[in-house]
């Protein structure tokens, strides 16, 4: 704001409390200067609350003292009064102003954007209001009375209750205007044409809207009038406060505050004309101060009913948006349920099926009981992928509901009312309900085709590699018959570049069997049903190191290291876990820097229903990164580094593992070399 504009608003400001102040003079009842109203009180907070603060806010604190006792002067008070009185006013508002920005930042005059708009609203403001009265009653009364030595208890409430109703009531309408003023300038730009926009939204309220309001205000003016011109019947003005209830219920919260403004203003000047109910009390304080309790009383009611019932109706507003928008969201939700191509069931602790959308019916057919469950027959179609059926405990939801997290499961369901033989990978959470209880949300995705084209591509993949095997022997029989005939052959340099040919096709032909064996093998295990039995993985493992260790020493390699202590028996079938171990000691073995030895440690610990094994080698290391994509299929660690492979073994290591319900992962063995470590059923105990 800039310096003209900020002393502008000063000087107007200025010129209203000089106004009030001059008002409030004149309702002066006796010699004590007591006047009975002083609405300089109200708009003094106005001015400090318009104002921002600035390094020119010291401006307007003189200006209000200034303003206070030139007028207190001027008007007969003394100086022990004009000056505490002068001082209190400043006081008072900058307590106030103080105290609303600190409890209520939010409204407007605190620095915020609000309006008053709930019966909390009206009690923060109106403590802050009884706080700042209280301690200009401190400086004022009290300040006179050290002056002077006059003073009186009655004096001091009389003083607070007249500048608390002021700021109650004149301060808080021109808050309310202010903020009222400030959002339609922040929505339009200017002030102009503000007239137009009020006239235009009279227009479009109901007529009998506006003669309510006409009628309500003549018929409550009037009673009011009628009522403090019966004196010494002080029981009938008090009976009035229904009508400012009925204001209240009935009338938006701006004309609340003109109708208490109204009756303060009616109070006042009756009592100042010794006219009305409150005139009976001769003593002066107590007049002032009934009065005052009464235009309070009359403000308070009507401000906290009116507030009540605003919040009340925003608050229902509020919620009807909310119950709106949670209503569209579900539908929204729904229709995503319902378009998903993959099943999903919601299922109760008790095993009712409360919600499924429609790929769930189709999938697993529309049999449901009266009580909202799977009927019976349902059980008997329901096949692990091995086809043996699944057991009751099995199930995926009953298995969430016992608290365990159920990923990947696969089932075959032979469902007469649905698609024949499908295969279904399933998906099943806890779900917490707020009283404690506990559903089961089940997703049924449906791998039939996955699965009939990895089965086609699998016994391709086989077919194609048995088929190879016939050539390739024939291609190896004849190199070896080349071999036979070159060696009868006179030595000449072209002899010499046939043997370096036929060996190069030897090695090639090597490769090709290899890769074609691990197909095959591939396939094998893929198709394999495994038969688990007792396996001693001590003594499978002494047996794969020997046989390993002989090969070496009969290729001239270094004789490998291998260190194993006691490892525990496994449940699984033998002649997959021999193949699985071959390959993870042999891949071990083969990745061994040059002039290395090769030094393995294989240890394995039960964890549960579990056998861990670790096989940890000094090897040359997993490149950065590659520690999942290795168990790929073909892909290879160390495609450039001479070691020879065809990417396919620790693929086979992965299925090995997964089909006995294990996991592999590989990691780097901290004393340099790598370290696989893999998990098989334990050992089940004889009953």
């Amino acid at each position: 704001m800039s310096y003209r504009v900020s002393l502008a608003r000063t000087v107007m400001f200025a010129l209203a409390y000089l106004a009030a102040a001059l008002i409030g003079r004149l309702a002066v009842l006796d010699s004590t200067s007591l006047s009975m109203v002083w609405p300089a009180a109200g708009v003094g907070v106005i001015w400090f609350c318009a104002q921002p603060i600035t390094p020119r806010y010291w401006i307007d604190v003189v200006a209000l003292v200034v303003i206070s006792y030139v007028v207190n002067s001027l008007t007969g008070a003394p100086f022990s009064t004009a000056l505490p009185a002068s001082l209190a006013n400043a006081v008072q508002t900058l307590v106030f102003v103080i105290l609303i920005r600190r409890w209520r930042p939010s409204l407007w005059g605190a620095e915020g954007t609000e309006p008053m708009q709930s019966p909390r609203d009206l009690w923060i403001l109106l403590t802050a209001t009884f706080a700042a009265t209280a301690c200009g009653g401190l400086v004022g009364p009290g300040g006179r009375w050290l002056l002077d030595g006059d003073y009186t208890w009655l004096y001091s409430v009389a003083w607070m209750a007249r500048n608390l109703l002021s700021i109650l009531i004149i301060g808080l309408a021109g808050l309310s205007i202010g903020q009222a003023v400030a959002q339609y300038y922040a929505r339009h730009g200017s002030l102009a044409g503000w007239h137009r926009h009020w006239i235009a939204a009279l227009r479009t309220t109901p007529w009998w809207r506006i003669a309510e309001y006409a009628a309500i205000a003549v018929c409550t003016t009037s009673l009011y009038l009628v009522g403090f011109n019966y004196a010494n019947r002080l029981p009938i003005s008090f009976a009035l406060l229904g009508l400012t209830v009925w204001v209240a219920t009935r009338l938006a919260t701006p004309f609340v505050m003109a109708h208490s403004l109204g009756v303060g203003i009616i109070a006042a000047l009756f009592t100042v004309q010794n006219v009305g109910p409150f005139a009976a009390v001769e003593n002066i304080e107590l007049r002032t101060i009934m009065v005052q309790a009464f235009a309070a009383l009359v403000a308070v009611v009507g401000l906290a009913l009116a507030l009540g019932r605003d919040e009340r109706a925003r608050l229902i507003a509020e919620l009807a948006a909310q119950q709106e928008q949670a209503s569209r969201h579900a539908e929204l939700m729904t229709t995503i349920v319902d378009s998903m191509a993959d099943g999903l069931a919601v299922i109760d602790s008790e095993g009712r099926v409360i919600l499924r959308n429609p790929a769930s019916a189709h999938l697993l057919g529309s049999r449901i009981d009266p009580d909202g469950r799977f009927d019976d027959t349902i059980a008997d179609e329901l096949f692990h992928p091995d086809g043996s059926r699944y057991r009751d405990e099995e199930l995926a939801y009953r298995r969430a509901l016992a608290g365990e997290e159920v990923r990947g499961a696969e089932m075959m369901i032979r469902n007469p009312e649905g698609p024949e033989a499908r295969c279904l990978r399933i998906t099943a959470t806890s779900l917490r309900n707020p009283d404690g209880t506990h559903n089961a949300v089940v997703l049924y995705h449906d791998i039939t085709a996955e699965r009939r084209h990895r089965d086609e591509l699998t016994s391709f993949a086989g077919v194609v590699a048995h088929d190879l095997l016939n050539p390739l022997a024939s291609v190896d029989g004849w190199s070896n018959a080349l071999f036979e005939d070159l060696r009868e052959v006179p030595a000449h340099p072209a002899v010499d570049r046939a043997y370096a040919d036929l060996a190069r096709l030897s090695q090639a032909s090597g490769r090709m069997q290899s890769l074609i064996e691990d197909l095959l093998t591939y396939t094998t295990v893929r198709n394999a049903t495994a038969a688990p039995a007792r396996v001693d993985l001590a003594a499978l493992v002494d047996e794969i190191t020997s046989t390993r260790a002989d090969a070496a020493i009969a290729a001239g390699r270094p004789d490998p290291k291998f260190a194993f202590d006691e490892l525990p028996p496994v449940h699984a079938d033998p002649v997959l876990v021999r193949q699985l171990l071959d390959n993870l000691i042999g891949n071990a073995m083969k990745y061994t820097a040059a002039g290395v030895t090769p030094a393995l440690t294989i240890t394995a610990a039960r964890e549960g229903d579990l056998i861990r094994v670790c096989i940890a080698d000094n090897g040359i290391g997993i490149p950065a990164g590659q520690h999942d994509e290795i168990f790929a299929n073909f892909h290879r660690a160390h495609p450039d580094s001479g070691y020879h492979g065809t990417g396919l073994g620790l693929a086979i290591c992965k299925r090995i593992v997964e089909g006995h319900g294990g996991t592999i992962t590989a990691s780097d063995n901290p004393g340099g070399g790598s370290c696989f470590t893999f998990t098989l059923p334990a050992e089940i105990p004889a009953p």
